[in-house]
């Protein structure tokens, strides 16, 4: 597997993951198994206790802002740091206790696509298919096949500093892929490129993710729409929300919005939301060159807030020329479910605070030993509910160590009922070419 240091920069990253629509077997075990994360630094915490599963070609989306912990994830499913606490298996493999085997199962394209600019396209994949010991029978043919796989039969032969930006994109992808890992993570693959190269990169995604589970890192939401099923989204080191972006945007949608473009002559917009009846929100948008201006007005009820804008605007001497329904997009429930979450950590934090006021004017009040006495109640109650928080974390561990080693023997007896299968197989096999040879041998006397 290909690792490199993720130093992902912009205001947001997506993680997508591409996935094909598949029911998983009774039995059957995700790709990748994200169980109970924690990573520390010193004191901080970078991932705080998240768990997720990845489907053979499931589609999830990590969204988050900067510092919300998504490349600390992907560089733990990677390989490249460890966790401080919990387990990552890739396909059955603990990236922990088996990092050759687990990272093998990984093909990683980094953001700034790091190429050897003296070599060629071919040279550098086949120098790839060597560094992953692809058997050097097979070389020849899987350099050819992820070659046409990612379109680069016309500059296979370039040297990689002679070509666009597009194809150096396809080539790292190509140093990805070759090898067939199950899991293919690629950072920030669309970025620098222009729109046609977009689109082509795009569509080779889902091409590949036919076959492979793709984890794709992308800062363009709109990406997150059109390619995956289902995101995660995470911030500061805490999972928020997991659905599709079809159901996140319908969900945070609080206000039926309206998108008008309107003229107005005599300026009556300014006080047109008085005049709405059920209006929460009029904002003007954007002003144009011919005097039209596109506004943004919100209501709770979508049929009322219809009719009173054809009805009020024009009463007021306010021509529309256009208006549209406003769609929630990703980027609002995005927006959204951020504010909540930091809302209610806020509303949390100054309870706490307003509980930590009372509990010292309480003992302020308190003679020296009654406050000696409520001081050591707290200190006691304080000590039961670590007790208690620790006893929690014990029964998932054990919990956890149980799921594994109830995984482990299910491998173990899948893999023994594949080679009974193989040994089967072979040995009719063997039985078909005996009887083969027995008619020639007829034949020919």
């Amino acid at each position: 597997m290909w690792i490199f240091c993720d130093n992902c920069c912009g205001n947001w990253i997506i993680v997508i993951i591409l996935r094909k629509k598949i029911v998983r077997m009774r039995g059957e075990k995700a790709v990748i198994e994200v169980k109970n994360i924690t990573k520390r630094y010193g004191g901080f915490v970078a991932v705080d206790d998240i768990s997720f599963e990845i489907d053979d070609n499931e589609v999830v989306g990590f969204l988050g802002p900067n510092g919300a912990g998504k490349s600390t994830t992907m560089n733990m499913i990677t390989g490249y740091i460890e966790p401080t606490k919990g387990k990552i298996i890739v396909n059955g493999y603990d990236i922990s206790k088996s990092p050759i085997k687990a990272k093998k199962q990984i093909g990683y394209m980094p953001e700034n696509v790091p190429l050897y600019n003296d070599l060629t396209v071919k040279e550098f994949v086949k120098y790839m298919a060597e560094l992953k010991e692809v058997n050097k029978k097979e070389i020849k043919d899987e350099v050819e096949k992820v070659i046409v796989e990612t379109g680069l039969q016309s500059v296979e032969n370039k040297l990689i500093k002679n070509i666009s930006r597009g194809y150096k994109q396809r080539t790292s992808m190509a140093g990805a892929l070759v090898g067939n890992p199950k899991v293919l993570i690629l950072d920030e693959p669309t970025v620098g490129l222009d729109p046609k190269q977009i689109t082509e990169i795009r569509k080779l995604i889902k091409d590949l993710g036919k076959n492979h589970t793709v984890i794709l890192s992308s800062h363009i939401l709109s990406e997150v729409s059109q390619i995956c099923e289902k995101v995660i989204i995470i911030n500061k080191g805490k999972i928020l929300a997991v659905d599709t972006p079809e159901n996140l945007e319908n969900e945070t949608k609080s206000d039926s919005s309206f998108m008008l473009c309107v003229e107005d002559k005599e300026k009556n917009m300014k006080n047109i939301k008085n005049k709405i009846k059920g209006a929460t929100e009029v904002e003007l948008l954007t002003q144009h060159e011919d005097g039209t201006e596109r506004y943004l007005i919100s209501g709770k009820n979508e049929e009322e807030i219809r009719k009173q804008i054809i009805e009020v605007l024009p009463k007021n001497k306010i021509t529309i020329f256009e208006m549209i329904k406003s769609r929630n997009t990703l980027e609002d429930a995005f927006l959204k479910i951020i504010k909540d979450k930091e809302m209610q950590v806020d509303i949390a934090n100054i309870k706490a605070e307003e509980r930590k006021n009372q509990r010292k004017k309480e003992l302020e009040s308190m003679t020296p030993e009654e406050r000696k006495l409520a001081i050591k109640s707290d200190k006691k109650k304080a000590k039961e509910e670590r007790e208690e928080s620790f006893n929690k974390e014990w029964e998932k561990e054990k919990a956890i160590q149980k799921a594994e080693k109830e995984h482990k023997k299910e491998l173990k007896e899948k893999r023994k009922s594949e080679k009974a299968e193989e040994k089967k197989l072979k040995k009719e096999r063997k039985e078909k070419q005996k009887q083969i040879k027995a008619k020639e041998k007829g034949g020919n006397k």
